[in-house]
């Protein structure tokens, strides 16, 4: 597994909690920091699948 998809995982966590907080307290700077890092994120974690698959594909595995 890439780095890049656990860096994801922890930014989509981490903005899940921070909208969390900034909805619960009417704080709409936070909540969108939380947006914006749930955003990076998946974006992180598309990265992190192309480099696997594009791994797999050299070493000839075939991912389903």
């Amino acid at each position: 597994m890439d780095n890049e998809r656990i860096k994801g995982a922890g930014n989509q966590a981490k903005g899940a909690i921070k909208q969390g907080i900034g909805e619960l307290t009417g704080d709409a700077k936070l909540e969108a920091e939380g947006r914006m890092d749930k955003a990076k994120g998946k974006v992180q974690s598309a990265v992190g699948e192309t480099k696997d698959a594009a791994r797999d594909a050299v070493d000839g595995k075939d991912r389903v």
